[in-house]
């Protein structure tokens, strides 16, 4: 069983995944239809990068 690292904000889960080859952070939100993607260089920038993407997402679905 492969353990995942979660993060979570306004109640969406998003994934944390490190590649080492390419020293990257990335990740997604989880447990929805669409695929919405982050990655950064650091730690502190893949929080930010998901707080936008969910910010994002939201705004997307809002505007449907």
């Amino acid at each position: 069983m492969t353990k995942i690292d979660l993060i979570c904000y306004k109640n969406y889960y998003g994934s944390v995944h490190f590649d080492s080859q390419e020293e990257l952070f990335f990740g997604k939100i989880e447990f929805i239809r669409d695929l919405v993607n982050y990655e950064a260089f650091e730690a502190k920038s893949l929080v930010k990068a998901f707080h936008e993407a969910v910010d994002s997402y939201l705004e997307d679905c809002n505007n449907k």
